[in-house]
């Protein structure tokens, strides 16, 4: 009897401490990478190891950073017109989306709607892992409020595109430029990016490199949502290119 209160206070300071090496380590990290380019990020590594796990070795989770100015503007335009209109606004939240989101997944059973904003998935995406938890929307939360407060939303959008997944073994916009139009990222044109942009809910089954139906239809509102937004006008304004 006398043993239950030493494991469970051994297994509490534990707990604490991993959690702490876990904060001084993103946080040194969100601090580093305010300057530096992220050479790669959890997901690709989830992605790579998963691969070699499976008997994969050839799978190669790739990635080229370019920095904002070698990214055409379109780019930046078309994720923020597709993931998350209120990226310049928000503090790393966009809360009318969140209830929304949590209406719909009441009514239904079928399709359940995220409410993700792009500081929220470039946060999960650099130092998280995919599936769906508590757990890791909680750490989600605290890294996402850490980045809002080190980084300018334009050092968002940058680590966003540059590791975001846009097919299978192709993370971020270069890689995924010179992968299905033979350029770099810098000439892609609007309705190139908004095709790349499309795929972004789910890389592994809608695909920029044979897009079906669903992904031109989405192709399409993405382009007229850009529009909508003001074109390149709206990047300058927010000093996001």
């Amino acid at each position: 009897m006398r043993k239950r209160p030493f494991r469970a206070g051994v297994l509490k300071r534990t707990l604490g401490k991993v959690l702490l090496a876990l904060a001084v380590i993103w946080g040194g990290g969100i601090l580093l990478l305010r300057f530096v380019p992220v050479p790669f990020s959890a997901v690709m590594a989830e992605r790579q190891l998963g691969a070699w796990f499976s008997g994969d070795f050839g799978y190669v989770a790739h990635s080229d950073w370019v920095s904002m100015d070698n990214i055409s503007p379109w780019m930046g335009l078309a994720v923020i017109a597709a993931e998350d209109q209120k990226f310049p606004e928000h503090w790393g939240f966009d809360v009318d989306a969140i209830e929304q989101a949590l209406a719909h997944n009441e009514r239904s059973e079928r399709r359940v709607r995220g409410a993700s904003t792009i500081s929220q998935q470039t946060a999960k995406n650099l130092f998280l892992w995919d599936g769906r938890s508590w757990v890791r929307k909680g750490l989600e939360a605290g890294l996402t409020l850490g980045m809002e407060a080190v980084w300018s939303k334009r050092r968002i959008l940058t680590v966003y595109l540059n590791i975001a997944e846009f097919g299978d073994g192709t993370f971020g916009v270069e890689a995924a430029s010179q992968r299905y139009f033979h350029k770099p990222a810098s000439r892609l044109t609007q309705s190139e990016a908004a095709l790349l942009a499309a795929v972004l809910p789910n890389p592994i089954q809608y695909r920029a490199g044979a897009p079906d139906r669903y992904v031109r239809n989405r192709q399409a509102w993405i382009m007229r949502q850009m529009n909508q937004l003001g074109g390149e006008e709206f990047m300058t304004r927010h000093r996001l290119r």
